[in-house]
């Protein structure tokens, strides 16, 4: 999985004083041009969020273009109408929260290099830039950084951005992430806008499959929940192994942390939802004392039992909602709610339950 500190090389003291300088220069310049926007956080320090160009801007009917009449029609379509900003897609409001605590770590902490950096990556073509660097200013975002890699996957730039979460449209993309220990998750659309908060992230996970792994979700497929609830109980002491989201749950709790310390724990804009169809008393426990073996703390658990989740997310209007199973997503999207699904482990074979066929591989 994605680790919140990254890998250094051999000669770690030459690349970081080399680094150091380069970013010195870079501070210098941003301080001269006495902009208002904010200068980009060094990567190594940032949680970097990366979002496709049709996660962050609705593009259906360019990607309708691209479908059914082609790449040179929908480039030049893209070239015709780069004045006109694109509308705001399915991970706009999440983005618009990052930068919201952003802003309030500036003020706590001006110096500070520990903050969200927002990535566009997309394999869109570079003549299609210009659409996309004007829609980001049109809606001021503060978002610098671009990878447009022209046609080609963007999966193998995102462990040199150091990315933190990765969020697409493109399923296939999404499991190419995650093979490679990056968290990830496809976004989906809500059929219907709610209000969301405007000076707090929210961000809900489900439990099995996304923070932790599937260890305990493949009992409950195979041996039924009577076994489920007793291997449960047997391992209660046994922390969970952790699953594609850990690490993002524990970058949001870095910069929680932050805000604790300076006495705004209750003023603080980032709040975090375990929302888990596990029963409290049956299997309940194990999460919890999980999440304490990791130093990890979440703002509030809610154990359904089983029970839908779309009328209780309704009512904690989170800005992104993860979960590894699709009935999960519909019936939340439903509701109004952002939701990502997460494509990892036993559920991805199952619906509702049942298993779902398999076509074998040629």
């Amino acid at each position: 999985m994605s680790e919140i500190k990254h890998n250094v090389p051999e000669n770690r003291d030459n690349d970081e004083a080399s680094e150091e300088k380069d970013w010195a220069a870079a501070k210098a310049f941003f301080d001269n041009l006495k902009s208002k926007k904010p200068r980009p956080p060094k990567p190594r320090f940032a949680v970097t969020i990366a979002v496709s160009s049709r996660t962050l801007f609705d593009m259906v009917n360019e990607r309708k273009i691209y479908e059914e009449e082609g790449l040179e029609k929908y480039v030049a379509h893209q070239q015709q109408h780069e004045e006109e900003p694109l509308n705001p897609g399915a991970a706009f409001p999440f983005v618009k929260a990052l930068m919201t605590v952003n802003a309030r770590l500036r003020e706590l902490y001006p110096d500070s290099e520990e903050l969200f950096d927002i990535v566009l990556m997309t394999n869109n073509h570079a003549q299609v830039g210009v659409r996309l660097i004007n829609s980001i200013n049109h809606y001021d975002l503060t978002i610098e950084r671009f990878c447009m890699t022209g046609g080609k996957s963007p999966i193998g730039y995102l462990k040199a951005y150091m990315t933190n979460l990765y969020l697409s449209k493109d399923s296939e993309k999404v499991q190419e992430a995650i093979e490679e220990g990056i968290a990830a998750a496809t976004m989906f659309t809500p059929e219907k806008e709610i209000q969301l908060s405007d000076t707090q992230l929210r961000v809900a996970f489900d439990g099995d499959a996304v923070i932790f792994s599937d260890e305990s979700e493949i009992i409950v497929k195979q041996q039924g929940l009577d076994k489920f609830f007793e291997h449960e109980q047997e391992f209660e002491n046994k922390p969970l192994a952790q699953g594609p989201l850990k690490c993002f749950l524990e970058a949001l709790g870095r910069l929680q942390r932050k805000f604790y310390a300076k006495n705004e724990r209750m003023n603080c804009p980032i709040r975090t939802y375990l929302v888990t169809a596990r029963s409290a008393a049956s299997s309940g426990a194990r999460v919890l004392k999980t999440l304490r073996s990791w130093g990890l703390e979440i703002d509030e658990a809610l154990f359904l039992a089983g029970a839908p989740k779309g009328p209780l997310l309704q009512k904690i209007r989170p800005h992104i909602f993860f979960d590894d199973q699709m009935f999960h997503i519909e019936g939340a999207k439903e509701l109004g709610t952002i939701a990502a699904h997460v494509p990892y482990g036993i559920g991805q074979k199952y619906h509702k339950g049942k298993l779902i066929e398999q076509t074998p591989k040629k």
